[in-house]
């Protein structure tokens, strides 16, 4: 039988523990391992690996031996519970050996999970399950979570606090971002906001969302976007301590005034272009932001873009000599007076 949509995200959270089996496949292997995860421990419990209700089988291995499903899945544990028989990664290759498997279950076995890559529909070990009775078939596609299984992964998390804007902000996060790495964006968005019963809001997002650069890094674009010029020297100090590298450092500050440029050249205004920001900006740093493309203005952000470009191509020069952290810091020095002169 195959399964999509609301069935499917059921199916996983609240498994049959009558069924015969589930094959979940996808070419995101990131994805189908999560979901694979999700269903074992819905199907099992989370003591059921520990109390050996779970068989791993490498495909490889079944390959070289076909019985090993048949006695996973026939196999009596020591303790009481529903039992799974794990086969990873499997292809066409064993579907002869799982429809055998599937064939011969019989009520109190072990429930057959595969895991697969991409299967087309013509697919035999897609067939093996989408034509059995009591087996389950589940594509997983690289779309982006729904909001729906976003207010899941909360809940289990144990946050049901969530305002509107913050969860518009995890929506948005979801789509830029890994599953996995959105998913531990939750787990500790839930120890961030342990004991706190106020609802989350976007600086909490913003605090344990991802982020492409140091905190110090974003310190000193902020810096120089708002025409700090004093504070350019101790903070370039800072991030040569830190290692950070000229060209990663010019890199970022491109990064940082593109988003700026494109927040003030957008049709809707910078609010909408800020919105549209990828990856996205969250919290305090989306409003701080907002203000700088609104006080830069397109004019003087394409020249700040232009003077990064040079310093850009001096840095990768082969006949540049001067210190490569020196051209920068001069840069961010000018870009930071080029904003002071509007004021």
């Amino acid at each position: 039988m195959k399964l999509s949509g609301r069935e499917a995200a059921r199916h996983f959270t609240d498994p049959d523990k009558s069924a015969t089996g589930t094959l979940i496949y996808g070419a995101d292997a990131m994805r189908v391992a999560l979901k694979r995860q999700e269903l074992i421990a819905a199907l099992i419990g989370p003591q059921g690996e520990e109390e050996m209700r779970l068989t791993r089988i490498p495909a490889a291995d079944l390959r070289k031996d076909a019985a090993l499903l048949d006695d996973a899945v026939k196999a009596q544990g020591f303790f009481p519970g529903p039992r799974a028989a794990f086969v990873e990664e499997a292809n066409d290759s064993l579907a002869k050996t799982i429809a055998a498997a599937l064939a011969d279950w019989q009520p109190g076995d072990a429930q057959i999970i595969v895991t697969a890559g991409a299967l087309n529909a013509r697919s035999a070990l897609r067939k093996a399950f989408e034509t059995h009775k009591s087996a389950f078939a589940i594509g997983i596609y690289n779309d982006p979570p729904s909001r729906d299984e976003i207010e899941a992964m909360l809940t289990k998390a144990g946050l049901r606090n969530i305002d509107s804007a913050a969860m518009a902000d995890l929506t948005t996060l979801a789509r830029v971002i890994d599953p996995g790495d959105l998913r531990q964006t939750v787990e500790k968005l839930s120890l961030y906001k342990l004991g706190d019963k106020t609802p989350v809001t976007h600086a909490d997002i913003d605090a344990c969302a991802p982020t492409t650069t140091e905190a110090a890094l974003d310190d000193v674009l902020n810096i120089v976007a708002e025409a700090r010029t004093a504070e350019i020297g101790p903070i370039m100090q800072k991030l040569t301590g830190q290692g950070v590298q000229p060209v990663g450092l010019c890199i970022g500050a491109t990064r940082h005034f593109r988003t700026l440029h494109a927040a003030a050249c957008d049709p809707g205004g910078p609010s909408a272009g800020i919105a549209r920001a990828r990856p996205p900006v969250f919290g305090p740093r989306r409003e701080r932001m907002l203000r700088q493309a609104q006080s830069w203005g397109v004019a003087r952000l394409e020249q700040a873009l232009h003077m990064l470009t040079d310093t850009d191509l001096q840095l990768r020069s082969a006949a540049q000599r001067a210190p490569q952290m020196a051209l920068v810091e001069r840069t961010l020095i000018r870009l930071s007076m080029l904003a002071a002169s509007r004021r």
